[in-house]
């Protein structure tokens, strides 16, 4: 990529960073081209051009992807106050778009997601986020210390994933584990992208000492001291495929490290949709001999 592109790239990143990060307020053509300084009368040609989609299908997207995580995840936000969030003064209006894109009304999706059409529907969001917008700072090493946890099993498809973390945060809220005060981790045994691989297997962790009965479905464990190479991820972190391989690819063939018999983890320090999803943060480590 030559300097002019990778400065023309920029400014069109931008412009993608302040409709994630002002997802609230108006986000009309003439703000967005402003904040790339670019001409409002070519704007929306120069995003479609460059992305893939309109201006006015990713605002509409991130902000169905952030009201359909909302309904998923935060049983606590009413229907009407996701519709407000997600630009929509009526909750039918809301309602009408929202059968429209994932096939189910949003009263629905809350009770029981169908996972693949709303997958489907967010596929152009995700993968242009996948391009643009997620960055990894650079790798350290730390000493991570031994962590008692109580976790929650996913085995199965990856596509069902969605209703263990629903399961798995609905057990937290009745345990008064808040995100807040204790740490949340995921432990990944098999790699899910992997089909000769078997069933994935993934742990929602939290971290406790507290023992709770095993008919919940909640197990205790624990993830064991040991130096780590840590990545930290800023931005989408529902696929974390991409760390990964550069964890795997880019940084262990040249660090000289040896890895131990220790799964690859990762903590999510902040989440999607409390704070937008570029600004989500998780660390993923590597355990090291």
């Amino acid at each position: 990529m030559t300097p002019a592109q990778r400065t023309y790239h920029d400014r069109m990143r931008r412009a993608l960073d302040h409709i994630d990060r002002h997802l609230d307020d108006d986000l009309d053509l003439a703000t967005i081209s402003a904040v790339a300084a670019f001409s409002k009368f070519h704007f929306h040609r120069q995003f479609t051009a460059c992305f893939g989609l309109s201006v006015h299908r990713y605002v509409q997207l991130a902000r169905l992807k952030r009201a359909s995580y909302q309904l998923a995840y935060r049983d606590r936000d009413r229907i009407t106050d996701v519709a407000l969030d997600a630009g929509y003064d009526a909750p039918d209006a809301f309602a009408r778009v929202f059968r429209k894109r994932f096939g189910q009304s949003p009263s629905d999706f809350r009770s029981a997601p169908d996972w693949a059409p709303w997958r489907a529907a967010l596929l152009p969001l995700d993968d242009l986020r996948n391009r643009t917008m997620q960055h990894f700072d650079p790798i350290t090493i730390r000493d991570f210390p031994a962590t008692p946890i109580a976790l929650m099993s996913h085995d199965g498809d990856m596509a069902a994933i969605g209703d263990t973390i629903r399961r798995f945060i609905a057990w937290r809220r009745a345990n008064r584990l808040s995100p807040a005060d204790s740490p949340t981790f995921n432990i990944f045994h098999t790699d899910p992208t992997d089909p000769a691989a078997g069933p994935v297997r993934i742990d929602l962790c939290v971290g406790t000492d507290r023992r709770f009965p095993a008919s919940d479905g909640v197990t205790p464990g624990l993830i064991p001291a040991g130096r780590c190479a840590v990545l930290r991820v800023t931005g989408r972190s529902d696929d974390l495929e991409a760390a990964a391989l550069h964890l795997y690819r880019e940084w262990l063939p040249d660090s000289g490290e040896e890895l131990r018999d220790v799964p690859l983890f990762c903590q999510r320090v902040s989440f999607f949709p409390d704070v937008p999803e570029g600004e989500a943060i998780t660390d993923l480590f590597l355990p090291l001999r």
